[in-house]
């Protein structure tokens, strides 16, 4: 197969599977925080899940074309509209995490809120907006290619 061939497979399967895997991991994080009372002690298996989930996204955001592939099918993955592509989501993600942080900052005048709790909420919302946003963009560049 050759790499124009692989590396249009591999797009195509990146704009589909980005949407969805940001709304479970949002949906994730939604089901963790109103199971627990703020003043639970940390899981520590959940913790981790968690953060190795948060890591793999953001690599996942950040290296698209994947660590094990060759130069030839990274650069064809990695063209001028993906990195608009991802350029965007990021700078979506990043006004996520603060809009999160001012409404977090409202909400602890009523109600505290444990810092690790916040830090988990922030980064939960900022790398699901990015990746669900970069996801979006490519599947419109994607749609309109096709027709």
């Amino acid at each position: 197969m050759k790499a124009s061939d692989i590396a249009d497979d591999l797009t195509r399967r990146r704009a589909r599977f980005m949407p969805v895997i940001g709304i479970l991991f949002l949906s994730q994080q939604v089901a963790n925080f109103s199971q627990h009372p703020a003043s639970r002690t940390p899981d520590h298996f959940k913790v981790a899940a968690w953060l190795c989930m948060a890591v793999a996204l953001l690599l996942f955001l950040i290296a698209p074309a994947g660590l094990f592939r060759s130069r030839a099918v990274k650069d064809l993955m990695n063209d001028e509209a993906s990195r608009a592509h991802r350029s965007q989501a990021l700078e979506t993600g990043f006004i996520a995490m603060i809009t999160c942080c001012i409404g977090l900052y409202a909400f602890d005048q009523f109600e505290p809120l444990a810092g690790r709790d916040a830090i988990h909420l922030i980064l939960s919302v900022g790398i699901a907006v990015a990746i669900i946003r970069n996801g979006m963009l490519e599947r419109r560049a994607l749609a309109g290619v096709s027709r």
